[in-house]
C-alpha cells in the first residue's frame, strides 16, 4: 500500500541537511491513484518552497485502473500472452527558472512493470526487485543530483 509516513526522510545530498518532508494526503488525480502534498520542510533547505497551487510539490503512485491476469493455456499447455501491470510513483515540484519568470513542473517518474501471476507465484523476487531499485536510489542520491546538474553521468 502507497501510505508513507509523515515526516518522509529525504536522502543525504549536498545544500540539503537533514532534509525532511512533511505529507498531507492530497486530492488524486484519478480513482486509481494516491496523492500527498509536501505541506512543510524540515532540516536545512534554503530556497526550497513547499506545496502550493501556483508550486506544486506532490508525491503520487498511479495502479492500473483494470488488472490484467495470466490467460488460460492453450491446448498444448503454452501461455501465448504475458499481460504486464504497471504502477507508476510520481514526484512533481515546481521549479524556478529565472527570476521574473513562472514557476515550472520537474518531475521523477518510476514505473513498475509486474508481469501478470508474479505477484503471487514469485512475490519475493518482485520484492526484491523494488528492494533493490530503492536502495540503489538511495545509494546514488548524491550522483544523480550531480547528473541532472551537470550532465555528467
Amino acid at each position: 500500500m502507497f501510505s508513507p509516513s509523515t515526516p518522509i526522510t529525504g536522502a543525504s545530498i549536498t545544500g540539503l541537511t537533514s532534509p525532511t518532508y512533511t505529507i498531507a494526503a492530497d486530492t488524486p488525480p484519478n480513482a486509481s491513484s494516491k496523492q500527498y502534498a509536501v505541506t512543510a520542510l524540515g532540516g536545512t533547505q534554503t530556497g526550497v518552497v513547499a506545496h502550493s497551487i501556483s508550486a506544486p510539490f506532490t508525491l503520487t503512485m498511479f495502479r492500473p485502473a483494470t488488472f490484467k491476469v495470466l490467460s488460460n493455456p492453450n491446448a498444448s499447455g503454452v501461455i501465448r500472452s504475458f499481460p504486464k501491470n504497471s504502477f507508476e510513483v510520481l514526484t512533481r515540484k515546481g521549479l524556478s527558472v529565472l527570476a521574473n519568470q513562472p514557476v515550472q513542473l520537474g518531475s521523477i517518474r518510476s514505473t513498475f512493470t509486474i508481469p501478470a501471476g508474479a505477484d503471487t507465484y514469485d512475490a519475493v523476487s518482485v520484492k526484491a526487485m523494488i528492494s533493490a531499485h530503492i536502495g540503489l536510489l538511495t545509494q546514488i542520491a548524491q550522483g544523480l543530483a550531480d547528473t541532472v546538474i551537470t550532465g555528467t553521468l
